[in-house]
């Protein structure tokens, strides 16, 4: 069918974490093309570079927050 292959997008600010070296960060407000139909996440190049100087950088963080962690065997209620 036509157009059944295109997919629509939409720019967005979202959030991304990750976890390294046992830090959990969140970074907030990251611009992104987000698939309607997945809610897939495509950064732009210049994007990723910066996500990397903040992963990586020492600089302080705007925020510090406490978060609950499960780890899934012990999470059955």
């Amino acid at each position: 069918m036509p157009g059944e292959s295109e997919e629509a997008f939409v720019e967005q600010k979202v959030t991304y974490s990750l976890e390294v070296e046992g830090r959990f960060i969140v970074i907030e407000q990251v611009p992104a093309r987000v698939s309607l139909r997945t809610g897939e996440r495509f950064f732009a190049p210049e994007t990723v570079e910066r996500l990397q100087e903040i992963v990586w950088g020492q600089r302080v963080p705007d925020r510090v927050i406490q978060t609950p962690v499960y780890e899934f065997p012990n999470a059955v209620a």
